[in-house]
């Protein structure tokens, strides 16, 4: 099962948006709270090379983006694989 950690806002969307994505894959995650933890803001930004928008997604280490690429990887057919891993 893959390691996925999500960043997020609670008046944030996009972020209920990925979170109710992931849910309904039956996975497990992360969640930092940048509004509760605004220390762990710039760990964020540094880890998705400049993002500071949220969500910001990490499956395995690796960064995957916002909830947009999130649905892309969705439509594509290759999320399920990567949350597998």
């Amino acid at each position: 099962m893959a390691n996925i950690e999500i960043y997020t806002k609670p008046t944030c969307g996009f972020c209920f948006m990925a979170k109710r994505l992931l849910k309904s894959k039956g996975v497990s995650f992360s969640e930092v709270n940048i509004s509760a933890q605004p220390a762990r803001r710039a760990e964020m930004i540094q880890r998705a090379n400049g993002g500071s928008t949220v969500p910001q997604i990490f499956i395995d280490g690796t960064h995957v983006g916002g909830c947009d690429d999130l649905m892309a990887l969705e439509r594509g057919g290759k999320l399920d694989a990567m949350l597998a891993a």
